[in-house]
């Protein structure tokens, strides 16, 4: 059955990988780049190799809230529904690096992005009878969380400052979870491996296992039929494993959501609870 899925930070390393082997195995691949030129090359590549022609793009600077509230506001128009989002796009910076609206750029890419992006789809993903959100965590996620210290306003650390912001795809993973456990839509967090990526060699340097491994993770919790009910869980080397205990705690969830929601009413944006 083919689904449509979306994938952000789909034009290089895990993203792209992933939006490869899921073209041949036949699915509508929507793949989100940072720009149209690339969002073009990439899908006009994936669909040469693949022999898929269901491959389209949609464009968003995950730097800008207001690039992300056009990217949904036109995947509505074009798109029916979505069956599977993949929240893969990320960064690692050595160096704290402050965005032209205030948001520390790790933070703001890495969860606060995504963040926007799911609820401001909730909508549409409720259409169907049976959606899935998979999270992109990692197995470094940090085991507690200075909240005072989010966007590293204390002190910083690349290191720490992915580290947390892998965290807060976990409590973002386990809130949502219990928010939609009564609905048509499961959210599930996954360690994609030690992949030689971009962001792994500027974190740890070159190393790491082809990014085609990591791709068979995310199609295995895709077309896995066992899984169709499960949330609320996170997944690595294909099994359900156990995160840090903090990404289990009720206040931490809940106050990352409070903080995450306050950031973006600032900016002057919402979404539909």
């Amino acid at each position: 059955m083919q689904k449509t899925i979306l994938i952000t930070g789909a034009t290089d390393g895990i993203g792209k990988a992933t939006a490869e082997l899921l073209a041949w195995a036949g699915h509508k691949i929507i793949i989100h780049a940072r720009t149209a030129e690339k969002g073009e090359r990439i899908s006009n590549e994936i669909r040469q190799t693949s022999g898929n022609n269901s491959i389209e793009y949609v464009t968003a600077n995950f730097e800008s809230l207001s690039q992300i509230a056009e990217m949904v506001s036109g995947i509505n128009t074009r798109y029916s529904k979505i069956d599977v989002l993949i929240n893969n796009a990320g960064v690692y910076r050595k160096t704290r690096n402050v965005l032209s609206n205030g948001f520390e750029e790790t933070f703001m890419i890495n969860h606060l992005a995504h963040f926007f992006l799911t609820l401001k789809l909730l909508p549409l993903l409720r259409e169907q009878e049976q959606t899935q959100i998979i999270n992109v965590s990692s197995m470094v996620h940090a085991t507690n969380i200075d909240f005072d210290n989010l966007q590293g306003e204390k002190h910083y650390n690349g290191s720490d400052a992915y580290s947390r912001s892998k965290l807060c795809n976990m409590l973002l993973t386990n809130q949502l979870a219990n928010q939609l456990k009564h609905s048509n839509i499961t959210v599930n967090a996954l360690h994609p491996g030690v992949v030689q990526t971009k962001l792994l060699e500027a974190g740890w340097g070159a190393m790491g296992e082809n990014p085609t491994n990591s791709a068979k993770r995310f199609a295995f919790l895709i077309d896995n039929e066992n899984l169709i009910n499960v949330t609320g869980k996170y997944f690595m080397n294909n099994q359900q494993t156990n995160p840090a205990s903090i990404a289990n705690q009720k206040s931490a969830m809940e106050k990352l959501w409070e903080i995450s929601s306050n950031l973006i009413s600032q900016q002057g944006f919402y979404y539909d609870e």
